[in-house]
């Protein structure tokens, strides 16, 4: 019998929420197999860790150092990214013996850096970009899936649900009946989604906060109808399903200007153009590229890194610097693409990547959702000024965040690993100490390839 995986990747799931009587089919899962606390790779950042789930290696490995990268040789930040081709090691479906059969093996739906994916489906938002316009299209492998199966069935989906102050649960009801639209008529044999709901709520209304509660709700509900529309297809017993999560939070108090600091100290330069700053990259002795509680800074001189790490350790609310190789690699950080210092927050703050004094000298992109030009994640996309129609440059509205590496907290909620089944390969990684996303990305490519 034709074995199959379906694994929801539910953002906002952690361990000291996901037992609950409200929850019944994320619960059904657990009660049919096993669970455990799982530790995300650092920095415990979307892009990062869902890249560990699906290689099974770190980040010093796969590449995917955090959200985004930096360009040492053309002085350029980039965020949000989405080619395959950025991720250096091998997935699961690449590991895949298709044969000649010719039989879908794998689909990812809506999964960071899946753009080009060798995956036998692939889902993944691409809008186009028009002078005065955008055309809102998701690109799809094999073509025309979204056009031809998707869009006909649940209708075109909806960018604004998925990112910015709209971003709601309708992102995941898309997705979720994307992916039981895939399931039945691709019938991979293993399938990852995305449902990223909760991550809003979180970030807008804080982790323990009754939104939170409200969408765990709703994902699995979701997730009880995807399980439902498997058994009508007469393939439950032959289905394993793993409910998991990328990465606890923690509830902020306060926000660190980063990139501000950094030029109060004459380390970052900007250049005036317009009438706006900008920071000038080629000139800056130093700046940050930020994302959530975690910053890669990179030194332009060798010889001042030194200088610039005694500098951030002088800096309130910062927990930890990692500056030396040795330090880099205790954390599997330690990649050409990660910064010369790497800052991590205290629990409670995170970093901004504003670098402007006066607000009228921000550049235009700092009040609109602009997630490719801004050089850091700004959670502030989520929320919206009525007055101005735009969005607001107040960090403080921010209530939750994530990215420390977990050793740095005694006492925290973890990720979570659900699944339906309960074998060798499962008892054994619940008799580990430690279980981190890089093993849960093992356990899939040895058990599904």
């Amino acid at each position: 019998m034709k074995r199959h995986l379906i694994v929801f990747n539910v953002v906002g799931l952690e361990s000291s929420n996901f037992f609950s009587d409200s929850l019944p089919n994320i619960q059904f899962v657990a009660e049919k197999g096993a669970y455990f606390p799982v530790t995300p790779v650092f920095p415990a950042v979307t892009s990062t860790v869902q890249a560990s789930l699906l290689t099974g290696k770190y980040p010093n490995e796969h590449g995917i150092i955090s959200n985004g990268t930096y360009n040492r040789s053309n002085y350029s930040v980039s965020f949000w990214e989405q080619d395959s081709s950025l991720v250096e090691a091998k997935r699961i479906w690449d590991f895949q013996n298709r044969g000649a059969s010719g039989d879908v093996k794998s689909a990812v739906l809506f999964w960071q850096n899946t753009l080009h994916a060798e995956s036998d489906v692939v889902v993944t938002p691409k809008p186009i970009h028009l002078e005065h316009d955008m055309i809102m299209w998701c690109y799809s492998r094999p073509p025309n899936f979204y056009e031809d199966i998707l869009k006909p069935k649940l209708g075109e989906f909806q960018l604004a649900s998925y990112w910015g102050p709209f971003a709601s649960s309708k992102s995941t009801e898309w997705i979720a009946g994307a992916t039981e639209v895939t399931f039945e008529t691709q019938r991979p044999s293993i399938l990852f989604t995305y449902f990223p709901h909760v991550d809003y709520s979180a970030q807008r209304f804080g982790k323990n906060s009754k939104e939170v509660k409200e969408d765990l709700v709703k994902a699995d509900i979701l997730i009880g109808r995807c399980i439902e529309r498997v058994k009508k297809l007469d393939l439950f017993d032959s289905t394993e399903f793993v409910v998991l999560s990328e990465y606890p939070f923690c509830d902020v108090e306060g926000f660190i200007n980063l990139n501000q600091l950094l030029r109060d100290a004459g380390y970052l330069q900007v250049r005036q153009i317009g009438g706006y700053e900008f920071i000038d990259f080629e000139y800056s002795g130093a700046f940050a590229m930020v994302d959530h509680q975690v910053a890669h800074i990179y030194v332009k001189s060798p010889v001042q890194i030194d200088e610039v790490k005694k500098y951030l350790d002088k800096i309130r609310g910062i927990d930890k610097v990692l500056s030396t190789g040795s330090e880099k690699h205790e954390y599997q950080i330690d990649h050409p693409k990660s910064g010369d210092l790497i800052a991590i927050s205290e629990k409670n703050k995170w970093f901004t990547y504003y670098w402007w004094y006066d607000p009228l000298l921000a550049p235009p992109f700092a009040t609109t959702v602009d997630i490719h030009r801004k050089p850091g994640y700004d959670p502030v996309e989520l929320f919206f000024d009525q007055n101005k129609k735009s969005i607001p440059l107040d960090a403080s509205l921010v209530k939750s965040s994530h990215g420390r590496p977990l050793q740095l907290d005694s006492e925290n909620s973890t990720s979570i690993f659900i699944t339906s089944k309960k074998d060798e390969k499962i008892n054994s990684l619940m008799a580990k100490d430690t279980v981190t996303s890089a093993d849960l990305g093992s356990y899939f490519i040895e058990s599904y390839t």
